[in-house]
Parts: C-alpha cells; sequence; structure tokens
C-alpha cells in the first residue's frame, strides 16, 4: 500500500511538473507574440526608443485562482478616463477570492460599446491596484480580461495574464482609470511588470 501511494505521490509531483511547465511555455509564447505586436502596432518609434520591451513578472501558478462571482448590475456610467473620452460601463457584480489568505474583492464592469457585439458576449473588465502599484508595476493600475457567463458563480482569475494600459508606454492614448474600490491590499507579482525609462 506504501509503495502503490509513494508511486502516486510521484507520478501527481511529475504530472503537475509537466502542466506547470507547459502552462508556462505556452504563456510565454503568447507573452512574445504580444509584445512583438504590442511595439511594432501601438507604439510609434520614439515610444519604442523609450519601452524597448514589456517587463513580465515570472509566470506562476499561484495567481491562478478561483473567485466567487456575486452579480450586482449597476446603472451605466461614464467611467473616468486618463484623457477626454466619453466611454460608458456599468457594473456586472463582485469576484472574490483569497491570496496567500487574504481575502479580496474586485468589481467587475463591462463596456456597454462592446455588450452588443457577439464576440463580447461573455467579456467582462477588471481593472485593479495593488500593493505593487507604483513599486514593479505602473503607478495607475493594470488591467485583466474576463470571459464567463452571467449565470456563473465561481470565475477562474488568472493573474499571470494581467497588463498595463497603453497609457503605461505612451500619452497619446485615452485609458480607463481603476476605480478606487478596486484596489486589494496584495502583491500581484504576475503579468506585466513595469520599468520606468528616463525620456
Amino acid at each position: 500500500m506504501k509503495t502503490i501511494l509513494l508511486f502516486l505521490s510521484i507520478f501527481y509531483a511529475i504530472g503537475n511538473a509537466f502542466s506547470q511547465d507547459h502552462y508556462a511555455d505556452s504563456l510565454t509564447a503568447e507573452r512574445k507574440k504580444h509584445e512583438k505586436e504590442f511595439l511594432s502596432q501601438v507604439l510609434n518609434e520614439e515610444e519604442r526608443r523609450i519601452h524597448p520591451e514589456i517587463c513580465f513578472f515570472p509566470v506562476d501558478k499561484s495567481f491562478i485562482v478561483e473567485a466567487d462571482f456575486v452579480k450586482d448590475v449597476g446603472a451605466a456610467f461614464a467611467m473616468p478616463m486618463s484623457k477626454e473620452r466619453t466611454v460608458y460601463y456599468r457594473k456586472m457584480g463582485t469576484l472574490s477570492f483569497r491570496i496567500n489568505d487574504t481575502l479580496c474583492t474586485l468589481n467587475v464592469y463591462q463596456n456597454l460599446d462592446l455588450a452588443g457585439k457577439k464576440e463580447f458576449k461573455n467579456y467582462y473588465f477588471v481593472p485593479f491596484k495593488d500593493a505593487t502599484t507604483a513599486v514593479s508595476t505602473y503607478g495607475a493600475g493594470k488591467y485583466l480580461d474576463c470571459y464567463f457567463s452571467r449565470k456563473t458563480k465561481k470565475v477562474r482569475l488568472d493573474f499571470n495574464t494581467s497588463y498595463h494600459p497603453y497609457c503605461a508606454y505612451s500619452d497619446r492614448y485615452s485609458c480607463p482609470i481603476v476605480p478606487k474600490e478596486n484596489t486589494i491590499p496584495v502583491s500581484i507579482t504576475a503579468g506585466e511588470c513595469y520599468v520606468g525609462h528616463d525620456e
């Protein structure tokens, strides 16, 4: 019996390591593709000189969490933006989850310009700030994209895919400002990190 349990524990450990490696390799490939497209299509030559690459934290599966979703649809409102631009959103509910035993809650928003488009039917926007903000990530916060049905009760959040707004790299863009209530008291060392550059 002990031999069987030992074999199973080794098998699980190997399988888990393989799963971690496969996930890390896949995400790293996606990051390289995103970086290439972002630098060539979003930034101009001067901006690429200042930001020649995108900084990423190492892939860490501990920042993939299961969150409890509570639907709480709010009225449409104009999301504050970094530059004058009117974009309407509405709150769709809240996501509650734990990072290192610390309970965190984030509001989930829906962009009303995208809501009527079939490909964005289950798309939701989660802007946030955390303890890394203005330290190792951009001072205005980061974004996380989510896809799930409104009827769901559990949502998988992968902070390894969190990213900075275009405004972190260029002042030509207008970006949503993270609502004050979407600040969590933990360090999310996952997704994009940020290195300031002297112009």
